[in-house]
């Protein structure tokens, strides 16, 4: 009898040891079936997320396309920009050096400018000012540009514009009393004149 219950024992150890173990491989297996279980979850949705990315960037491509081809169909429609007036040709003549004070030939450029060519003839041929015989001189000098030079008729010009710029002044003196010297400037002038053919 004392032979068999040692038997006993180690039989019913065993089976204990046995039932012990299984239990702790039911639960490791358990334990590595929940740990798989979350990370199949966490790459699932991973991937759901990168598929749903994709649809909304197709979707706003989509969008854009019509967008820009609208743009595309536009840009050629624009009108195309004005071509600007024809500007009226210009002739110029020019006298440098003159030997007149600018002050003195301004007088007569103001009155003359902006006057028909005829007009301004007339009102230089009675003026008193010992200007105006250089400015007709001007004048008529424009006025054989136009004819010779531009294939245009000399009598129908305006006087577009008229310039009188001062030129270099001559220093002189002249002696006074009591030994003394007074300066005397002796100025000149550069005038420009523009005419542009008389509108009907």
């Amino acid at each position: 009898m004392a032979d068999e219950n040692p038997d006993k024992k180690n039989k019913q150890a065993k089976a204990k040891k046995a039932a012990t173990g299984t239990g702790k491989s039911k639960k490791s297996a358990e334990k590595k079936a929940d740990g798989k279980a979350p990370a199949k979850k966490a790459t699932a949705k991973k991937t759901e997320s990168k598929a749903a990315k994709k649809e909304t960037k197709k979707a706003a491509a989509k969008k854009e396309a019509p967008k820009k081809a609208a743009k595309a169909k536009k840009a050629p429609a624009k009108k195309a920009a004005p071509k600007p007036p024809a500007t009226a040709p210009v002739v110029r003549a020019s006298a440098r050096y003159v030997r007149i004070a600018p002050r003195k030939a301004r007088l007569i450029a103001d009155q003359v400018r902006g006057m028909h060519i005829e007009k301004a003839r007339a009102l230089l041929q009675f003026s008193p000012r010992g200007a105006a015989g250089d400015i007709q001189k001007l004048i008529d000098s424009a006025a054989a540009n136009a004819e010779n030079n531009h294939d245009m008729i000399g009598d129908e010009m305006t006087i577009k514009s008229i310039t009188v710029d001062e030129g270099p002044t001559l220093k002189r003196f002249r002696p006074r009393a009591q030994g003394r010297a007074t300066p005397i400037h002796k100025r000149t002038s550069h005038i420009a004149v523009a005419l542009t053919p008389a509108e009907d």
